[in-house]
């Protein structure tokens, strides 16, 4: 190992512990020029370690024949050093669409799922991948333009699951004299220099300039700059993860809620927080950041702007109001906000997501002796009504159902979503009101209401779910068969 590059990267393994002897480690190979010097460093140095190698590369199809030519590259390389060669690949534009993920976040996610799958399957304990110092320079630089705080400032991760990333601490050109050193080629990627893309620019275009024109150690500065922000990313994240779990409820599929109060004072300081101690903002806006994760699986497209919206819509709106991120729908229901997955394909005009359909209409079929059960797929319920014999069972009924006189019902029975001209008259009470404004001073979540449960009997409405049934519909002392009203999950 004549160069001082394999000790460097050998070193950098070492530190981080994540390797043993007898360990197969896989190399994310693109066939670009960082991931070829990654695969030929880690051929000098694998004895040195005591692992084994293969070579990994993911086809992302996103430029045509010359994505192929990369990988026949990257094979014939692997076949060159007596190395196995994992290959995988998808239609990474084709899932961008369906899924609403830039380009970039697409091929990222797509790959890593790649790679992890790799190690699941028991063909490698860890993969190294050949993130660089001027590909950490160039991300928090990308980071600051977009948008960011603490978390975008800490870049990109030496270790991140079963991924390493030993070159991190290397620039790109000592990479490419190590190279040019072997008389080892490499492919290039046209796409890294197309001007139009962001990050491009920021490679070919910022990040020069300011080595020429402000400070020749940028990148060096940079990545110091992304090291003390891990550290106290790392301190914090533990802090949330405790919070999160104590103030949120909900689970990513369904929707996570948490209330406005504990969102914007989680640390529970109450009226101490105007004696001098400090402000919880940064928590919440770290809770923010920690629920959108949750939901969407990364936090890669989520700007400061965009947490500030969130807790706009916490300080400053009322019930009703919602707000829009990428991937994800922020509404407000009274004292809480409902945090929610939102699909493209679902929206009914650029920037803003289309409420699912909610509205639905059952027949209810009931007979003396047979009871009826309707199941409710648009709010996951299953709704049973059961014929009983009232003046035996009238004292055995819970809290949870509700009784009809059978007698009084006329056809056809409906089980419907309310609708907005809907009205409804409560027990002792002689006007009727609308039943929108009756759930609204029930406080039912808006989410909740779009589908909310009613009976019709002949077209009037006898039971609304949560309130007491419609007097004239009651079932009462001389009542013969009761009709009782159930509900269940799905």
């Amino acid at each position: 190992m004549k160069h001082k590059l394999p000790h460097r990267v050998l070193a950098a393994l070492r530190i981080s512990g994540k390797l043993h002897p007898g360990n197969t480690l896989g190399v994310g190979v693109s066939g670009g020029a960082d991931s070829v010097a990654l695969l030929r460093l880690l051929l000098e140095i694998r004895e040195s370690l005591g692992v084994r190698l293969i070579v990994l590369h993911f086809n992302h199809h996103i430029r045509g024949a010359e994505s192929n030519s990369d990988e026949e590259f990257v094979r014939a390389l692997a076949t060159a050093h007596g190395l196995e060669l994992v290959a995988g690949g998808a239609d990474v534009p084709d899932a961008a669409q369906r899924n609403g993920w830039n380009l970039e976040d697409a091929a990222r996610r797509l790959r890593y799922d790649f790679f992890d799958r790799t190690v699941r399957g028991g063909r490698a304990a860890r993969v190294a991948v050949a993130h660089t110092a001027d590909d950490q320079a160039e991300t928090v630089l990308a980071h600051i333009f977009r948008g960011t705080g603490l978390t975008g400032l800490s870049g990109i991760y030496p270790e991140t699951g079963s991924v390493v990333r030993p070159l991190l601490a290397v620039r790109r050109r000592e990479l490419r004299e190590y190279l040019a050193g072997l008389g080892q080629d490499w492919r290039e990627d046209s796409s890294n220099q197309d001007a139009s893309r962001f990050r491009a620019r920021i490679r070919h275009g910022l990040l020069p300039m300011l080595e020429q024109e402000f400070q020749p150690v940028i990148v060096e500065q940079l990545c110091r700059l992304s090291s003390l922000a891990r550290r106290e990313e790392e301190f914090w994240n533990q802090i949330v993860s405790f919070v999160f779990h104590s103030v949120t409820a909900g689970e990513p599929e369904r929707g996570i809620s948490i209330s406005i109060k504990d969102l914007l004072d989680p640390l529970r300081l109450g009226d101490a927080k105007g004696e001098g101690i400090a402000s919880p903002d940064a928590l919440s806006c770290r809770l923010v950041r920690r629920i959108y994760e949750e939901l969407r699986g990364s936090r890669q497209q989520l700007t400061a702007r965009h947490v500030e919206q969130v807790i706009h819509l916490a300080t400053a709106s009322t019930s009703g109001a919602e707000t829009h991120l990428p991937g994800a729908r922020v509404e407000r229901d009274f004292n809480r906000l409902q945090f929610s997955r939102y699909s493209p394909s679902l929206q009914a005009r650029p920037g803003r997501a289309a409420r699912p359909a909610r509205s639905y209409a059952y027949p209810v079929e009931l007979g003396e002796r047979s009871p009826a059960e309707v199941v409710v797929p648009e709010i996951e319920r299953r709704v049973r009504l059961k014929v009983i014999d009232w003046s035996r069972f009238a004292r055995e009924t819970t809290g949870g159902q509700v009784a009809l006189d059978l007698d009084r019902l006329q056809s056809p029975l409906v089980l419907r979503s309310w609708l907005p001209g809907d009205s409804f008259r409560l027990p002792g009470r002689h006007r009727v009101r609308k039943l929108k404004r009756l759930l609204l001073e029930s406080r039912i979540p808006l989410r909740d209401r779009a589908g909310w449960p009613v009976l019709t009997s002949g077209g009037v409405l006898v039971w609304v779910r949560g309130f007491p049934v419609a007097s004239e519909f009651a079932a009462a002392a001389d009542t013969r068969q009761g009709v009782i009203i159930e509900e269940e999950p799905l």
